[in-house]
């Protein structure tokens, strides 16, 4: 009874002195809502809804071939030995890059130009040993400030790093003064002048260095500034986007020899080339991380806040951190998911039109290996199956994610589809295209109350 009473009187005088400090650390912490640019990839929490309406269809400015009339009358009055391929406006529509070749050059290598909307040349903005790959994915910044695309040496140069020299080829002799003009060809004779000056500031910069391999190169809206981005001799970057904020790329990249790999495998089995990289993250700056191993064939995303990216690998679904000192990823395996959804569905097409409604796609069953599914770091979204799953191989239409979409912070969309597209148009076939989406929410974080 002592020992009770003793125990007692300690605890209240304990508590009457935490009670004059106003330091209880039993009543210290508070769930704080936060937003979800501030929230860890590895504390998001998700739900998984299957089989819901699409997001609304997006094309990129470099995906629709229509040409700028007033750049074309250019090329066709002034420039008639130069083949116009497409012209992308930018967001503010005060510069359009005009993307062409010379009737000289290879089909698959371009050249880029800015105009102004009057159908003026701004400025040439590669030279001539640099050549634009994959006019497809050119693509201008959302601010406007910048545009970004992909290019490497000219073929014709033989395929080795260029740089141009300004002084290459000339002798110390010719150096000590500047060259004469040529006679005949000055304005005292009455003859044709030198450049203007607007042409001359027109004339693309010769001392940008070139590589090998495809790298991303960036310039302004005004055509100047052009610098490689990416300086990683051996790599290709054939795919980048570019965050909402204008603040860096989310790319993907591969070895020049994985690529010629893939494309063997893809062409011995009569395939149309569909190239397989791993995600980077680039900054305008030039910083780069690579943000995962495996490689994957699905384009990254951006969530709206331009915070994180988002990347599919099969039936997976990762997300990275974008900012942050300690950036971190989280991994969300939809393999599950996307069974018991795929159950659901085919019972109820069935119900619908009948068993027939599920044919099997048909196509050459020569096709490229299948990558093994990614592990699993740890985290605590991790799913644990909790039922019987139906088997993946009754199931036509389990298939994996083809298309990732972002459109609002808290809501990401996933379409999965069985598509194969071959060299012969006739056997190519895209079936049960299905779109999904993933509800995020934030954990609940316990904050210190202030003055504490």
């Amino acid at each position: 009874m002592f020992r009770l009473t003793k125990i007692a009187a300690v605890a209240a005088f304990i508590s009457l002195m935490l009670a004059g400090c106003g330091k209880n650390p039993l009543a210290s912490k508070e769930v704080a809502p936060v937003a979800f640019r501030d929230v860890p990839a590895q504390r998001l929490n998700y739900r998984f809804e299957p089989d819901v309406p699409g997001p609304e269809a997006k094309l990129t400015p470099a995906m629709v071939q229509k040409r700028d009339e007033k750049i074309q009358q250019d090329f066709d009055n002034n420039r008639p030995q130069e083949i116009l391929d497409r012209t992308i406006v930018s967001p503010d529509k005060k510069r359009i890059a005009a993307v062409y070749r010379m009737v000289s050059d290879d089909t698959s290598e371009f050249r880029l130009d800015i105009y102004s909307p009057d159908g003026k040349l701004v400025r040439k903005v590669t030279h001539e040993e640099m050549a634009v790959h994959f006019p497809d994915t050119i693509v201008w910044s959302p601010d406007a400030q910048n545009i970004a695309f992909v290019a490497m040496v000219r073929s014709s140069e033989g395929m080795v790093p260029a740089v141009a020299d300004p002084l290459k080829g000339k002798g110390p002799e010719e150096l000590k003064e500047e060259p004469k003009p040529a006679e005949g060809n000055t304005a005292e004779n009455g003859n044709t002048a030198a450049p203007a000056e607007d042409d001359a500031n027109k004339e693309a910069a010769k001392d940008v260095i070139t590589f090998r391999t495809e790298q991303i190169y960036l310039c302004s809206s005004e055509g100047t500034d052009l610098k490689p981005l990416t300086k990683n001799e051996g790599l290709m970057y054939f795919y980048f986007v570019w965050a909402p904020d204008s603040s860096a790329l989310a790319s993907l990249a591969t070895s020049i020899t994985e690529w010629r790999v893939r494309q063997a495998r893809m062409n011995s089995a009569g395939e149309v080339f569909v190239p397989e990289g791993r995600p980077r993250m680039v900054e305008k700056n030039g910083r780069e991380r690579l943000l995962d191993d495996y490689a994957t064939t699905v384009r990254p995303v951006w969530s709206p806040d331009s915070a994180k990216v988002a990347v599919a690998f099969d039936k997976q679904l990762r997300i990275y951190d974008a900012i942050g000192e300690r950036p971190t990823q989280a991994a969300i395996p939809l393999n599950n998911d996307l069974l018991l959804a795929s159950k659901t569905w085919e019972e109820q097409k069935k119900k619908e039109q009948g068993p027939g409604a599920l044919a099997t796609p048909t196509g050459n069953s020569n096709t490229v290996e299948k990558p093994k599914e990614p592990e699993l770091p740890a985290n605590s979204n991790v799913q644990k199956p909790t039922s019987t799953l139906p088997s993946a191989d009754s199931l036509v239409s389990f298939n994996p994610i083809v298309l990732l979409e972002w459109p609002e912070e808290n809501m990401i969309y996933l379409q999965t589809a069985y598509v194969k597209n071959y060299q012969d148009n006739a056997e190519s076939v895209t079936s049960f295209s299905r779109w999904h989406r993933l509800i995020l929410s934030p954990q609940a974080v316990t904050l210190t109350k202030e003055g504490e």
